[in-house]
């Protein structure tokens, strides 16, 4: 029996990197940097009011508060505007926030310490030069990197690219994922299923767990028992994919119909994995270009535990992330759980907070059944219990990996 890390390691070996590829700035969300982005133009691109106010030489208000202080006001600058305006000695000029500040002028008196008269305003405070004013470059420099190579792309990110003026960007793109069920009980959602007959689950669970990781998915669906139909359809997907996943007849006569199909793709290692659920599993690499493939458990809880032990890592590798794994934490057990000694356990789990401490607790969630979907549902973790344990009582320590956080 392979042990988890052992099969992790091949898996990993196999991560490929798609070539980057250069997309809308709009797209790039999510997805990493494969570039150096050096601003060529300057953030503010000129001197601009930081504050609704009057643009003024420093000098002139300097004496402001100590005595009386007014300045002829002899325009107005508005957001947007695109006239160039000249300040002289004595004047002062209204500004709104981001308007360009007029030629002389090097700092702004905010409203709030004038009385606001649109002839001739008084002002009671003073202001140093650059006051209230967002110089040209102050943000980012022609020539600065605006964002690194291998940095995620994120909200902020894409603002920044949009304000020095980049509307594309070129990324590491999603991973492709394709997402097929094998077996001939298996029925689409839209239809009722007949005796002996239950709906795909894993083609839909999956496909959601590899869109969550970060890929761009094409879910398959059902592909029934016929040998010739299923290497049809995986070898179609290995055209179009950097990673397939097949969920279904990972083990027995099953399993030996899938290996035999695939034969000539390549070849599919089926073996156990000292883990549970989940433990029979196969994994190899098909066609021309070795694309990682998947023989997941049918058992759909099963299935999507090897996935996020397995498949997620990969998935995460190809963005080209430097950790592809979960957050890992030390959680208190809120009740006794059990595992299969020999075997890693990943047991679903309700990771919470202590409210005084703000250490992490956890409650077991459906541990008598690998079958019980609804309860992975409801957790937000898995318990890690390593292979030599059995049993671990209430109130110890256990590693907790995070799944998906809920909104």
């Amino acid at each position: 029996m392979r042990s988890v890390d052992e099969q992790l390691a091949r898996v990993l070996t196999a991560a490929v990197r798609p070539a980057p590829v250069r997309v809308a700035i709009s797209e790039s969300q999510g997805l990493l940097c494969a570039e150096e982005v050096v601003a060529e133009q300057a953030m503010p691109g000129f001197d601009q009011a930081a504050v609704d106010g009057y643009a003024v030489r420093s000098v002139d208000v300097q004496a402001a508060g100590e005595q009386e202080c007014a300045l002829p006001v002899v325009g107005e600058v508005p957001v947007g505007s695109r006239q160039p305006r000249r300040l002289q000695p004595g004047q002062a000029v209204r500004v709104d926030t981001g308007a360009p500040l007029p030629t002389l002028a090097d700092a702004v008196v905010p409203l709030r310490y004038t009385d606001e008269h649109p002839a001739r305003v008084a002002v009671r405070e003073s202001v140093p030069s650059a006051a209230f004013v967002r110089r040209t470059g102050e943000d980012v420099q022609i020539g600065d990197i605006a964002v690194r190579r291998g940095a995620p792309i994120g909200s902020a990110q894409v603002g920044l690219l949009a304000a020095v003026g980049k509307s594309k960007v070129l990324v590491h793109p999603r991973p492709r994922v394709s997402v097929l069920s094998l077996g001939d009980e298996l029925v689409d959602v839209d239809r009722t299923p007949g005796q002996g007959q239950v709906y795909d689950v894993n083609s839909y669970a999956l496909a959601a767990a590899a869109r969550d990781a970060g890929a761009e998915v094409a879910r398959v669906g059902v592909v029934g028992g016929d040998a010739k139909r299923l290497r049809e359809v995986v070898e179609g997907r290995l055209l179009l994919s950097e990673i397939v996943v097949i969920a279904g007849a990972a083990g027995g006569s099953a399993g030996a119909g899938v290996r035999s199909a695939l034969a000539d793709l390549g070849e599919l290692d089926v073996t156990r994995v000292a883990m549970h659920p989940g433990s029979v599993q196969g994994f190899g690499r098909l066609g021309p270009d070795e694309v990682p493939t998947f023989v997941l458990p049918g058992n759909p809880v099963s299935a999507l535990v090897v996935f996020e032990v397995l498949v997620r890592p990969l998935i995460r590798a190809a963005l080209g992330k430097t950790n592809p794994h979960r957050r890992t934490v030390a959680a208190s057990l809120l009740s006794p759980i059990s595992s299969s000694k020999g075997r890693r356990g990943y047991l679903r789990g309700q990771l919470l907070r202590d409210p005084n401490t703000g250490d992490y607790l956890v409650q077991p969630l459906g541990t008598s059944g690998t079958h019980l979907l609804a309860s992975l549902a409801e957790a937000n973790s898995l318990i890690v219990v390593d292979e030599d344990v059995d049993e671990v009582a209430a109130g110890e320590d256990v590693p907790v990996q995070f799944l998906s956080q809920r909104g």
